[in-house]
C-alpha cells in the first residue's frame, strides 16, 4: 500500500497534522463552548469529549480498510468531513447543531489521522516521522493559542482554526497512492503480530490519554479561576508551553534510539506525574506556567516513542492506528473527566489521583518497550544451539536490509550440505537425517541458530 522511502514523507506529516490538530486545541475549544454557548463546564467537556470519541471510532472503523479504499480517496474524505463539521459548528449558534458539527468534525479528524497512521508506520523510520508530525502539529497549536485571543469572544474561532487547517492540507493528498490492488497472498491475511504486546500498549495508551488529557482539557479553567489570569495570559503560557515542546520533539528526533524506547517512556511517564501535580495545585503564574511548560515538554517526547513502539509492532501499520485509536478513546473521556473530578474533588487533588494512575499505568508500559524494543542484529549476536532469541531487530533508523525473521519467531534450522559424490556416512552416532533425497539415505549436520 505504501512504499518504504528514504525522502520526508510530508504528505502524511500533514495529514498527521491536521488529524491531530483538535486535540491539541482542546483546551480552548471547551472553555469557548463553556463561556459562549449556553453550556456548563461538564457539559462543554462532554462536548469535547464526543468529538474526540468520533475520532477514536473513526480509526476503530477504519484501521484495516485504508488498502481497500485507498489512502487518498480515504483522506480526502476525512479533511472533507473536517471542513465541513469544524465549519459549520465555528458558523452556529444553536448547541444541538454545534454538537452534530464537532462529532462530524471529529470523524474526518479521525480518519485522517489514521491514514496518516497506517503510512508512517510503513517508513524505514517511523519515529522520525511522527516525531515531524508532532512538531509540525505543536507550532501550529502554538499559533492558534497566541492568534485566538486577539480574535475576539465566541466558541467559532478555534473550530474554524481546525478546519481552514483541513482545507490547506488538501491539496498535498494528491501526492497520497491511490487504491492498490490487494492480492490474496499470505501476508495480507496474516493475523495482527505481537497481540499481547499490542493489546497491553493500546489498554495502557488509553489510561495514559485520559490522565493527559483530563488535566489538559481543563488547564484553562485552572490558570483563569484558580490562578487568576486572564485568557490572554493563559494563552501566552499554552504557546509558549507549545514552544518549548518543539524543543522537546526536535531533541527526542535527534536523540532517536540511543536510549532505546523503555527508559523515555517509563522515566518520562514519571516525570510527566509531577508536573501534572505541579500544575493542578497551582495559584499563581509562576506555578502556572512552569507545570504547564514541563509537562508540554515532556508530552510528545514520551508521546512519540510511543507510536513508533507501536509501529514497530506490524509494519502494515495496523497496530499504530489502533494503538493511537486507544488513545484518542483515553483522549476523549479526558475532558469530562477531568470536569467530574475537578466539580468533586477540587483541582490539586484530581491531579494527585492522575498522577498515581500514571504512575502506576508506566510499568506494564515500560514492560512492553523492553520486551519489543530489541536491539540491532550485529555480527556476533548469533548464538549457536539457543532456546530463545538472542537478538531482534528494532523499528528505528539503520534497519539492516533482507529478510530478518520476527521478534519471537521460530528457530531457523541450518543443515550443512555434503558435496556430492561423498560416500554415505554409515554409523551417524550423535548425527542426526539431513534428509531423504531420491536414490537414497545422506547424513548430515544438524544445528539451529537463533537470531
Amino acid at each position: 500500500m505504501f512504499a518504504r522511502s528514504t525522502t520526508t514523507p510530508w504528505p502524511l506529516v500533514a495529514l498527521f497534522t491536521a488529524g491531530y490538530l483538535a486535540p491539541y486545541l482542546l483546551p480552548t475549544t471547551v472553555g469557548r463552548l463553556d463561556a459562549g454557548l449556553p453550556l456548563s463546564a461538564t457539559q462543554a467537556g462532554a462536548v469535547g469529549s464526543a468529538l474526540l470519541l468520533s475520532s477514536a471510532a473513526a480509526g476503530f472503523l477504519l484501521a484495516s480498510r485504508v488498502d481497500r479504499v485507498g489512502p487518498r480517496t480515504l483522506a480526502r474524505i476525512g479533511l472533507a468531513l473536517a471542513v465541513l463539521g469544524y465549519g459549520s459548528a465555528a458558523f452556529t449558534h444553536a448547541v444541538p447543531a454545534v454538537v452534530a458539527g464537532a462529532v462530524v468534525g471529529g470523524f474526518g479528524s479521525g480518519t485522517a489521522t489514521t491514514v496518516a497512521a497506517s503510512g508512517i508506520a510503513a517508513e524505514r523510520d517511523p519515529h522520525r516521522a511522527s516525531t515531524l508530525g508532532l512538531l509540525c502539529v505543536s507550532a501550529l497549536a502554538g499559533a492558534v493559542y497566541l492568534t485566538v485571543p486577539h480574535l475576539g469572544a465566541g466558541h467559532g474561532q478555534p473550530l474554524a482554526a481546525i478546519a481552514l487547517t483541513s482545507l490547506a492540507v488538501w491539496p498535498l493528498t494528491g501526492r497520497l497512492p491511490v487504491r492498490t490492488a490487494t492480492p490474496h497472498t499470505r501476508v495480507e491475511t496474516a493475523g495482527l503480530p505481537h497481540r499481547r504486546a499490542g493489546l497491553v500498549l493500546a489498554v495502557t495508551l488509553l489510561c495514559w490519554s485520559l490522565a493527559q488529557n483530563s488535566l489538559w482539557g481543563v488547564s484553562g479553567r485552572i490558570g483563569i479561576d484558580q490562578a487568576h489570569l486572564s485568557e490572554v495570559t493563559v494563552g501566552a503560557v499554552f504557546a509558549i508551553a507549545l514552544g518549548t515542546a518543539l524543543v522537546g520533539v526536535i531533541g527526542a528526533g535527534a536523540l532517536g534510539a540511543r536510549l532505546g524506547r523503555a527508559v523515555p517512556i517509563g522515566a518520562g511517564t514519571a516525570l510527566i506525574a509531577g508536573c501534572i501535580v505541579l500544575s493542578a495545585s497551582a495559584h499563581d503564574l509562576r506555578t502556572f506556567a512552569t507545570g504547564e511548560i514541563a509537562w508540554n515538554t515532556l508530552y510528545p517526547i514520551v508521546l512519540s516513542y510511543v507510536l513508533g513502539l507501536a509501529a514497530s509492532l506490524d509494519p502494515r501499520g495496523r497496530w499504530a492506528v489502533l494503538v493511537g485509536s486507544a488513545s484518542s478513546l483515553g483522549t476523549a473521556a479526558g475532558p469530562l473527566v477531568g470536569s467530574l473530578l475537578s466539580a468533586r474533588a477540587g483541582f490539586p487533588a484530581m491531579g494527585a489521583i492522575l498522577a498515581v494512575g500514571l504512575v502506576v499505568i508506566a510499568v506494564p508500559m515500560t514492560g512492553v518497550a523492553l520486551h519489543t524494543g530489541g536491539r540491532l542484529l550485529l555480527p556476533g549476536t548469533v548464538r549457536r544451539r539457543g532456546g530463545t532469541p538472542g537478538a531482534v531487530v528494532a523499528a528505528s533508523g539503520g534497519i539492516p536490509t533482507g529478510p530478518v525473521p520476527e521478534i519471537g519467531a521460530r528457530e531457523q534450522e541450518v543443515v550443512e550440505i555434503l558435496p556430492v559424490g561423498l560416500p554415505a556416512v554409515p554409523a551417524q552416532g550423535s548425527y542426526d537425517i539431513a534428509g531423504t533425497p531420491a536414490g537414497g539415505r545422506r547424513a548430515g549436520v544438524r544445528e539451529t541458530v537463533t537470531y
